[in-house]
């Protein structure tokens, strides 16, 4: 099995530090590298390593929302063929499907055409097949077949 790796953002929840307790007591403290720091650049690191394209078996993206674009293109050189990426918050708050009757805020507003264009653009893309769950605020998983 290949190692597990893990790149977290910075985040105001403290990822790392409640997760290691769980991670260690699984047993696999030794598999997972924690990197805190903004994911575009270490992605970039990443790609800049060819050992890392195609090695990745699972990508989860729940980072900055403005970026999902430009994570799609890094992660689809990272990830192995038969691999997925999962894409958190893809029906934000249920206005990419609908629009709200109650009042949101306008950056709600503003993300919601990002992610209409995630949604559009994940649809077209012909290397992957897409699954868009209503879990929560929508999570779209896709599996890289090309």
């Amino acid at each position: 099995m290949k190692e597990l790796r893990h790149i977290t953002a910075k985040h105001p929840w403290k990822n790392y530090e409640l997760g290691l307790p769980v991670i260690e007591k699984a047993g696999v403290a030794h598999k997972i590298d924690f990197r805190e720091s903004q994911a575009l650049p270490v992605l970039d690191e990443l790609m800049q390593e060819e050992k890392y394209r195609g090695w990745f078996d699972f990508v989860f993206v729940d980072a900055d929302k403005e970026n999902y674009m430009n994570y799609h293109k890094r992660v689809m050189e990272l990830v192995r063929v038969g691999g997925v990426i999962g894409y958190d918050n893809t029906l934000w708050s249920g206005t990419v499907v609908a629009e709200p009757e109650y009042p949101v805020s306008e950056y709600v507003m503003e993300m919601k055409d990002r992610f209409l264009e995630l949604n559009r653009h994940l649809a077209a893309d012909p290397r992957i097949e897409i699954c868009q769950l209503s879990i929560s605020d929508g999570l779209t998983l896709c599996r890289r077949i090309s």
